[in-house]
């Protein structure tokens, strides 16, 4: 029973569908987690010490709200280099505690009560709570295997009400390893543009591609003006536990981000981001390691799932793979729970992330690549049984 003092909007959020999981996992001994969605790699040395080396120097004390000049001066560099748009650091761009502030800060900033953002799913578990906390309504609109979960701009567009503010995407996917394609991410733009609707992309993965290079969004022609563009360092990095992300948009839209972030947080952790700085300034050579190792578990784990008959479509980004489970009868839920008890293998529900998810689960593969060879066995066991 809910506390009486809490606000209805909070007590009816629902729980995280992957901490559910978890907080079961931590009770059981021998599991092998094809769950969390964080890099199994240190932060880069050089990072660290960069890190290690402002607290030295005394940097232990607030930064303007929007973030050491630098480290946004750094982030416009990165932004115009790898993708060719340009935004000033002065007034563009704002330095948070993860994208998920970032993300905090523009549904808080952007939605009136009531205001609808439409939300491809399946998709990352906050996007939907965020809006909620916000007093807005998430709007759900299922993207399929068979369009290599890419979501389709007229399914979007069917959405649209005169209540509908913003579209919230997030590609690379998170929990597909789905990337959208440029001319399919143009016509969710032409959608925009039609119904003047603000487009927030979260685009955390970014640098995690196997296939073709990542489109930014906010690249895109015309869609610049109405994108707040939401980006970090926790996936690309190693870097999670430092807690440092960015957003960037047109600055009459970043000042009602900053006027949130002012009255909240302040500012991010500034031994984060001297750590960030270096990041951007020498960190290609270790993200490249990184996502060649990647590559590497994403080919066993997609063949090998596909060989036990759990249709998987090939991911091109993040580290996850999305099995479809319908051939053994199961919903999600009850899969990755007999999967869990019976055989110490731990993956998230589809369901957690969306009704897009419904009938897969989730496979992360930031784990080592043993790990993922013995967690096939023990599927493979599974599947004899239920399959």
């Amino acid at each position: 029973m809910e506390n009486r003092y809490l606000a209805r909007h909070v007590a009816a959020l629902k729980p995280s569908g992957i901490r559910k999981f978890f907080d079961i996992v931590a009770t059981m001994k021998d599991v092998i987690s094809l769950g969390i969605g964080e890099p199994d790699f240190d932060t880069p040395e050089p990072i660290v010490q960069a890190g290690i080396n402002s607290l030295h120097k005394g940097d232990t004390h607030y930064t303007s709200n929007a973030g050491l000049m630098e480290l946004r001066q750094a982030i416009a560099g990165h932004l115009i280099k790898l993708y060719g748009v340009s935004y000033n650091p002065a007034s563009e761009i704002i330095t948070t505690v993860g994208v998920s502030e970032a993300l905090y800060l523009a549904m808080s900033a952007l939605l009136n009560p009531g205001e609808e953002v439409i939300i491809p799913t399946p998709c990352f578990v906050a996007y939907q709570a965020e809006v909620i906390l916000a007093g807005g309504v998430p709007v759900e609109v299922p993207a399929c295997m068979e369009d290599s979960f890419q979501v389709r701009a007229e399914a979007i567009e069917a959405a649209v009400t005169p209540r509908t503010k913003a579209i919230l995407i997030g590609y690379p996917n998170n929990p597909t390893g789905a990337v959208m394609s440029r001319q399919m991410l143009m016509e969710v733009g032409r959608v925009a543009e039609k119904h003047d609707l603000i487009v927030i992309s979260d685009e955390l993965y970014d640098q995690l591609i196997y296939g073709d290079p990542h489109v930014c969004f906010s690249s895109l022609p015309g869609m610049r003006e109405r994108t707040v563009l939401l980006g970090g360092f926790s996936k690309n990095y190693a870097m999670t536990g430092w807690r440092v992300g960015y957003a960037a948009a047109p600055a009459e839209i970043l000042r009602g981000l900053l006027r949130v972030h002012q009255y909240t947080i302040m500012s991010a952790p500034t031994m984060a981001q001297a750590a960030a700085i270096e990041a951007l300034s020498n960190g290609k050579e270790h993200v490249e390691k990184m996502r060649l190792e990647y590559d590497r578990r994403r080919r066993l784990i997609v063949d090998g799932l596909n060989h036990l008959g759990l249709p998987t479509f090939e991911p091109c980004g993040a580290f996850y793979a999305f099995p479809n489970i319908a051939v053994t009868g199961m919903d999600d839920e009850t899969f990755a729970q007999k999967l869990l008890e019976e055989e110490r293998v731990a993956v998230v529900p589809g369901s957690a992330f969306g009704k897009g998810g419904e009938g897969f689960v989730r496979c992360s593969y930031a784990t080592s690549y043993e790990n993922i060879e013995e967690a096939l066995r023990r599927i493979e066991r599974f599947m004899r049984r239920h399959g």
